[in-house]
């Protein structure tokens, strides 16, 4: 079977060649699919793919076509995956100096023969008290502590949402997103065959008015949203925005699916998950907290849902390994986890510092505690263009189209992800960007 990034990498390699030109028009998935001997789902893949590039553009009731990017950019990763350009700032690992020694000290204790035993024995997605209660400490935030009766586990965070979508929604119904969400959550609706509605934003993140109009027109059967640093936008809704929202999903019986995965960096800030529990499944994982070997995904459930997204763990062999439990459970006892992450809360200070720096003098969008910046490009640039001539000089970003819910193009802007490099590379390559941002993209067209 052939893997879609691998039929991506080739018509990459045909534009790339000028055997497909700018403006030349793809054949429909269907015939796509049977062109290359793939599945209709696999094409829809290569062309979700090839528009995350930058090398395709998406018109409704037209087709998909070729930039007109005077250049194509190297074949790009998902966005789960590391990037082959020399500096990646699309995958966002946090990662400290103290990280390696404050885990190792946990995990000797774990791999003594009088413990090796128990911790390599199988587990479902309830885990064991003991993991639950470990793991209702780690997810504590703004004075709310989750029930740990309600905790289950999943093998990462992306199989919490997966499980989450699955477990409120069923194939043909309408999931509301912001309308920029995370490009994940685009591919697992996909799969799942759920529509997205994206839902209107502003500084202050989502309008929860925009959740009450789109479920009149057509009833909503889940809103899946990021509350605290947005990704991509790093927005924080504010305690009133929260309670308006909480309202909403009360009086109008939707449920909402809370993101998350990087809140422990606002740990003031208490979740939705707080103000309207009953109507709230909240998923989060230990990765970016510790680090991104360490694979494991929580779903805070209402007690109404938790057994639908426990079937839908195990149904889709989401369920854990017990030994991430365990060690979890071990590194929040002796201290390891909240060590970690103030140091990460400070690293993230200490890169919002290094991006201000290079990029102050453009319009840009981030929080003091984000690992994230959104930068809207000047003119005459445009998200594929800069995304191409970046990738030319060894540098992977995002265009912001990988974000949208709704528009296939988006806006000419990217995401930079700060988390990945060292300090110092990631300096160069801000001002290496920060360069081209100011010069012309015909001086980078023959590049």
């Amino acid at each position: 079977m052939k893997d879609f990034r691998s039929v991506a990498d080739a018509v990459a390699e045909e534009i790339a060649a000028g055997r497909l030109k700018g403006g030349e028009r793809l054949p429909p998935q269907r015939e796509f699919a049977r062109l290359h001997a793939i599945a209709d789902s696999t094409a829809a893949r290569v062309y979700q793919e090839l528009g995350r590039r930058g090398l395709t553009v998406g018109q409704v009731g037209r087709g998909t076509f070729v930039t007109d990017a005077p250049g194509a950019p190297a074949p790009a990763p998902a966005l789960s995956e590391p990037a082959d350009s020399r500096i990646d700032l699309e995958l966002n690992h946090p990662v400290v100096p103290e990280q390696a020694g404050l885990l190792a000290a946990g995990l000797e204790k774990l791999v003594r023969s009088d413990r090796l035993e128990s911790v390599l024995r199988p587990v479902g997605p309830a885990g064991t008290p003991a993991a639950r209660e470990a793991a209702a400490d780690v997810l504590t935030r703004g004075r709310w502590r989750p029930d740990p009766e309600r905790i289950l586990f999943a093998g990462n965070g992306r199989q919490a949402i997966s499980a989450a979508v699955a477990a409120l929604t069923r194939p043909g119904a309408r999931l509301g997103v912001e309308e920029f969400t995370y490009p994940v959550l685009k591919a697992v609706a996909a799969r799942l065959g759920v529509t997205l509605v994206p839902l209107a934003m502003d500084g202050d993140g989502l309008i929860p008015e925009a959740v009450e109009e789109a479920h009149r027109a057509a009833p909503l059967h889940a809103v899946y949203v990021q509350p605290v640093l947005h990704n991509p936008l790093s927005l924080t809704m504010s305690a009133r925005r929260l309670d308006h929202l909480a309202d909403v999903l009360l009086t109008s019986g939707i449920h909402a699916i809370e993101d998350a995965v990087w809140a422990f960096l606002r740990d003031d800030v208490a979740p939705l998950a707080s103000r309207a529990p009953e109507r709230t499944v909240l998923v989060d994982s230990l990765s970016k907290r510790l680090s991104p070997g360490l694979s494991l995904g929580f779903a805070v459930a209402p007690a109404a849902t938790a057994g639908q997204v426990a079937g839908a763990l195990r149904s889709g062999g989401w369920t854990p390994m017990r030994f991430p439990l365990e060690a979890m459970a071990q590194w929040r006892a002796d201290g390891a986890v909240d060590a970690l992450v103030r140091a990460k809360q400070r690293e993230a200070g200490a890169r919002q510092e290094i991006a201000h720096r290079h990029l102050g003098d453009f319009r840009t969008r981030s929080d003091p505690l984000s690992y994230y910046r959104w930068w809207e490009l000047p003119g005459p640039w445009r998200a594929d263009t800069f995304v191409a001539a970046a990738a030319r000089q060894g540098i992977a970003v995002t265009p912001a189209a990988a974000f949208t819910a709704s528009r296939p193009r988006g806006p000419q802007a990217i995401r930079l992800g700060l988390a990945s490099p060292t300090r110092e590379v990631l300096s160069r390559a801000l001002a290496t960007l920060a360069d081209l941002a100011r010069s012309a993209p015909d001086d980078y067209a023959g590049e």
